[in-house]
């Protein structure tokens, strides 16, 4: 194994104990793993939290292995050590995006072991490692939306949960390729936000009359796709508003609740629900497309695709970076250093 700089013996770790939320966390010492072939040894700078990893503290995201688990979706870093494999060598020394997929596990912890095989991506050497950390997430997933829109022909897309860091990320990107997005919040404050930003049609889910002003803005903009976040009763609002032959992509399911859905629009009105999660839209692309995809979002993150910081946290204050996001998901996103 080539070694670069010294490596201490162990590391600290954030570990999920149960399926129970924020307070099932803590922090352990564990030994820093040795990588095998065609592996590196990652040290992690930096990690955001996602809405995902709120998912996996209780359970409610696709991959739930038996706990203790670590988590953390995403993350940066450097290469300081790398088992045997061209490919590993190449990654020796350069600062890299890492997922928190496969071979290694979540990203929350001072050191990790991925598979050059799709766990590391090269950054490029002009982005920070704190954009670098939210370099994967969520500008993949707005890069899929408006990949998967043009596909499909549409100039116009719904989107709910529009004032998160990613609906911000579409939005950006939907005006530079000249998309129409419908953006739906929950709040007037989510509202002012997105006008300010230059995003023209913004709409409160919470407002008298929501029904009607979605309705009037999918048909005037002949909306027939949405990418739905939040799932439960809105989902059967965003089909009931589109024009016929629409189709609802679920994403995320930020009400905890099951999709809802009239038969009649599936039946009547050929409307469609469909889903997406970013692993296996990523898995089914050929290497080419994907190496272009990532390529063109290491570009635009520094305007398109970049993410507003509200803070960082030391990991050991892991709980406190948890529940302050929780508090506020909008206002940028929060950070942990390792």
């Amino acid at each position: 194994m080539m070694r670069k700089a010294r490596i201490p013996d162990t590391m600290k770790v954030a570990v999920l104990n149960s399926y129970s939320g924020v307070d099932a966390l803590s922090i352990e010492q564990r030994p820093i793993p040795t990588p095998g072939k065609n592996e590196v040894l990652v040290k992690v700078a930096f990690a955001p939290i996602n809405p995902s990893d709120l998912a996996t503290l209780v359970g409610y995201y696709g991959l739930k292995n038996p706990t203790p688990i670590v988590p953390g979706g995403e993350g940066s870093g450097e290469v300081v050590a790398a088992g045997p494999g061209v490919m590993a060598g190449y990654f020796l020394g350069k600062k890299v995006s890492c997922s928190g997929w496969g071979i290694g596990g979540g990203v929350w912890s001072e050191y990790v072991v991925k598979s050059v095989k799709g766990g590391v991506l090269s950054l490029n050497k002009s982005l920070s490692l704190e954009q670098g950390a939210m370099s994967l997430i969520n500008p993949l997933t707005a890069s899929a939306f408006i990949d998967i829109s043009k596909k499909g022909g549409h100039k116009a897309i719904l989107l709910t949960a529009a004032a998160s860091s990613l609906g911000q990320m579409v939005n950006r990107l939907g005006r530079s390729e000249g998309i129409q997005i419908i953006n739906v919040v929950r709040r007037d404050a989510q509202v002012d936000l997105l006008k300010a930003q230059g995003a023209d049609i913004v709409l409160n889910s919470t407002e008298a009359g929501f029904d009607q002003q979605l309705h009037d803005a999918c048909h005037q903009a002949n909306s027939r796709i949405a990418f739905d976040a939040v799932a439960g009763q809105l989902t059967n609002q965003l089909l009931k508003a589109m024009p016929t032959d629409s189709k609802v992509i679920v994403f995320s399911a930020l009400s905890r609740q099951a999709i809802q859905a009239s038969p009649d629009l599936l039946i009547f009105e050929n409307k469609k629900i469909d889903s997406f999660w970013l692993g296996p839209w990523i898995s089914k692309q050929n290497i080419g497309k994907m190496m272009l995809l990532w390529k063109r979002a290491q570009k635009q993150i520094p305007n398109h695709l970049k993410s507003d910081i509200r803070k960082i946290y030391p990991l050991q204050d892991v709980k406190e970076a948890i529940r302050d996001y929780t508090s506020q998901m909008t206002g940028g996103k929060i950070l942990l250093r390792m």
